[in-house]
């Protein structure tokens, strides 16, 4: 009897413990915030809120956004490398956030060993447009016109050391020609520049210049990828032309989540944000804003991101060695 009394004394402490702690949450149980390294109504905005809005179906929760631009896009992923790891707080990197940011150090402590990059969204890929009237629509006729007028042909990047930017360096070691680089803020004044003729050719994305592009006052010449454009087959790709793999470039979006995340957690995110990237509906839409969907996780992102790192790294080194920058 007395051991009946001692054994049901232990199952009750049991029970009580239990109760008091609360059974295991199941994830998510709440709301994610979403920390948006670009300005609202940029293509980085866009683009993750329209996926996330898709994968909110997958995971049985609401997402809200917090946008935190500056700094080559590194200020929103520094404020989720100090949040909770916790499942609830989500960003996405690109380019400026995983290549230029850690390169130049503008935030003290900024590292991404402090984050868990679990997904790749989308790619969108460089490109070369010139004007409607522009002589040279075709990636051998600026090139030809390059070699015959060393230091003539105009083109417009995005500043010294910038994506855009050691593309044209690139194209000009790979073919032995010297163009005249103009920089500017963003695409927008590309595109003034494009359409006022200060420049011959500029170099960024297709989606930035859909407005020219569908106008007729742009036209793309080649885009650096391996795969058309679904907004603008038209324009061929580098890899058709038979360029040299050297030269595929372009911005990406990534997401990531505070490093110490259970894997849990990251796994589910990773699943969920995988059927919306490879969902009908966000297919068609990146169409309509020249971004080609490129869902990526695991192993085969870290390749992804460490190929991206190294190669970029390597060549704003030789920019700073050599005193450009």
């Amino acid at each position: 009897m007395k051991k009946v009394l001692v054994l049901l004394a232990c199952l009750i402490l049991a029970s009580t413990t239990l109760f008091a702690q609360g059974a295991p949450e199941e994830y998510p149980s709440k709301d994610i915030e979403f920390v948006i390294s670009s300005g609202a109504g940029g293509g980085t905005d866009a683009i993750s809120r329209k996926v996330s809005m898709l994968a909110e179906k997958e995971l049985g929760t609401s997402i809200y956004f917090v946008n935190k631009p500056g700094a080559d896009d590194a200020v929103g992923p520094n404020s989720l490398m100090g949040a909770k790891p916790n499942g609830y707080f989500i960003g996405n990197l690109n380019y400026g956030s995983i290549i230029n940011a850690p390169f130049t150090g503008l935030i003290k402590g900024y590292d991404l060993a402090k984050l868990e990059i679990f997904a790749l969204i989308t790619q969108e890929p460089d490109a070369i447009m010139v004007g409607k009237n522009s002589p040279y629509k075709t990636f051998d006729a600026l090139i030809a016109a390059a070699k015959a007028n060393p230091g003539k042909i105009r083109v417009a990047d995005q500043g010294i050391g910038s994506r855009v930017n050691l593309l044209a360096l690139k194209i000009q070691e790979l073919y032995g020609v010297q163009f005249n680089m103009i920089s500017y803020k963003s695409s927008a004044p590309q595109r003034e520049a494009i359409l006022n003729g200060e420049v011959d050719a500029a170099i960024t994305s297709l989606g930035d210049f859909a407005p020219l592009l569908s106008s007729g006052d742009a036209v793309g010449v080649v885009e650096f990828s391996t795969k058309r454009n679904a907004g603008y087959p038209e324009v061929p790709t580098s890899q058709e032309l038979g360029l040299s793999d050297t030269l595929l470039s372009g911005s990406f979006l990534t997401l990531a989540v505070p490093a110490g995340t259970p894997a849990p957690i990251v796994e589910k995110l990773a699943a969920a944000y995988g059927v919306a990237t490879n969902s009908k509906e966000f297919t068609d839409w990146t169409a309509t804003v020249g971004v080609t969907p490129d869902f990526r996780s695991g192993a085969e992102l870290k390749t992804f991101i460490d190929t991206k790192i190294e190669g970029e790294t390597k060549a704003l080194q030789a920019l700073k060695d050599a005193g450009i920058i």
